[in-house]
């Protein structure tokens, strides 16, 4: 019999996943009460839901059981994804990199027969998806929406490109961080246990991936060329590219960008490496641009938020995953996916005893194959959503509309993980 701590915190979920899809009506509450508005807008934020209720779900805690087992569930809990995301975007995002990314982009969209910006959108959906297997899923989707922010998300563009785009993005970044045991989140819970390396994932997964992501973003930029503006709408990448960084000053942000990654999962190293960071940042900026520092807090109180609510939801969710066959279980995951995070379905699977090989492979496809359908459906979700949200009509994206423009390439995941 689940513990009443336990059936309050899924009550508290609950109340949270609606809390994302009415996110469009709270900001619309600021207008009919301006005195409250910045309240009313700061609930509206989604990377703040799940924060918010977490704080519930603390103080609910704290009532029914004491401040000690609240507080010993709080250091319990495993924080180091928020913390390395809120990092890696920061630093992803930085200037030298970011003009690097661009230049490189820039550079290889003229062996395209497509315009420079168009190639550049599909270079964005694809190539940086799949880098995502290297520099980890964060990284890749950080890059990926600040390139695509003024070129796919502009203001021009119909709203319907902006939603299939966003879709894509995370459907994308979802699937492409296959190809390494260590850059996607539902990966990574299961590759110790399991014994799969890279090599594995490679010859099991990556190849159909990286056929799936290529496949989803040619579809896509096919039909969408034609509303991608001939040039960056606002004056960002200019500003961006008006006066070249030195070689050193990049080499020296590329090797903070790779010790972070290198260093994921231990955060007093990578946090200690971001301290330093901060500081050369500073001692050189007239190469720097300022940093984004919001919009990477934002995802983490997201994130950090998700791991406090989501680890009270093991009594109900492993049953759940635990009673389906094989085949069951791959829809299962990527349905379950929508709702959790994509990393909590593949950790409760590995704790189930006895899964064959076939099981062990569907768990992890359903759960990177859903990884798109909603903003907490995959970790680095949020880092995007907290880009290019604000592009979208009322600065606000309707889950509903990205769960129904996920739809296609989703199933052109699954197709590709269940018949190649």
């Amino acid at each position: 019999m689940p513990h009443s701590v336990e059936v309050t915190a899924a009550v508290i979920f609950a109340i949270a996943l609606l809390h994302t899809f009415a996110v469009a009506r709270i900001e619309t509450l600021g207008h009919h009460f301006p005195r409250h508005s910045g309240i009313f807008h700061f609930l509206a934020e989604v990377e703040v839901v799940f924060g918010f209720w977490a704080l519930v779900l603390c103080l609910v805690m704290w009532a029914l059981v004491g401040s000690r087992a609240t507080v010993g569930y709080l250091e319990h809990r495993e924080f180091t994804e928020a913390l390395f995301v809120f990092v890696i975007m920061v630093i992803a995002a930085s200037r030298p990199i970011l003009v690097l990314v661009t230049n490189v982009v820039m550079g290889l969209s003229r062996f395209l027969p497509l315009r420079a910006e168009v190639a550049v959108v599909w270079f964005s959906l694809s190539a940086i998806p799949l880098l995502g297997s290297l520099v980890t899923e964060p990284a890749a989707m950080t890059l990926a929406a600040l390139l695509l922010r003024d070129r796919l998300f502009a203001a021009p563009v119909p709203e319907r490109v902006k939603y299939f785009g966003l879709a894509l993005l995370f459907v994308n970044v979802s699937i492409g961080g296959v190809m390494t045991a260590y850059a996607a989140p539902p990966v990574l819970m299961v590759a110790s246990a399991w014994g799969w390396n890279t090599g594995f994932m490679a010859a099991t997964f990556g190849w159909k991936a990286a056929l799936a992501v290529l496949f989803n973003a040619t579809v896509f930029v096919a039909i969408a060329a034609k509303s991608v503006p001939s040039r960056p709408t606002t004056e960002d990448t200019g500003d961006l590219l008006s006066k070249p960084v030195p070689v050193g000053v990049t080499l020296v942000h590329i090797g903070f960008l790779g010790l972070v990654v290198m260093n994921s999962h231990h955060a007093v190293v990578f946090v200690g490496a971001f301290l330093f960071f901060l500081g050369y940042t500073q001692a050189y900026e007239r190469h720097q641009s300022p940093l984004m520092l919001r919009e990477s807090l934002l995802v983490a109180f997201f994130l950090g938020g998700l791991v406090v609510l989501g680890g009270l939801q093991q009594w109900w969710l492993q049953p759940v995953v635990g009673s389906m066959d094989a085949l069951t279980l791959y829809f299962g995951a990527t349905g379950l996916t929508a709702v959790m995070d994509n990393a909590a379905i593949t950790y409760l699977g590995s704790l189930l005893p006895g899964l064959s090989d076939s099981a062990k492979y569907l768990l992890v496809a359903g759960a990177v194959t859903g990884g798109g359908l909603t903003v907490i459906a995959n970790a680095p979700n949020p880092a995007g959503l907290a880009i290019l949200g604000n592009r979208f009509s009322g600065g606000a994206v309707s889950p509903l509309r990205l769960l129904g423009a996920a739809l296609l390439p989703t199933i052109t995941a699954g197709i590709a993980f269940l018949i190649l």
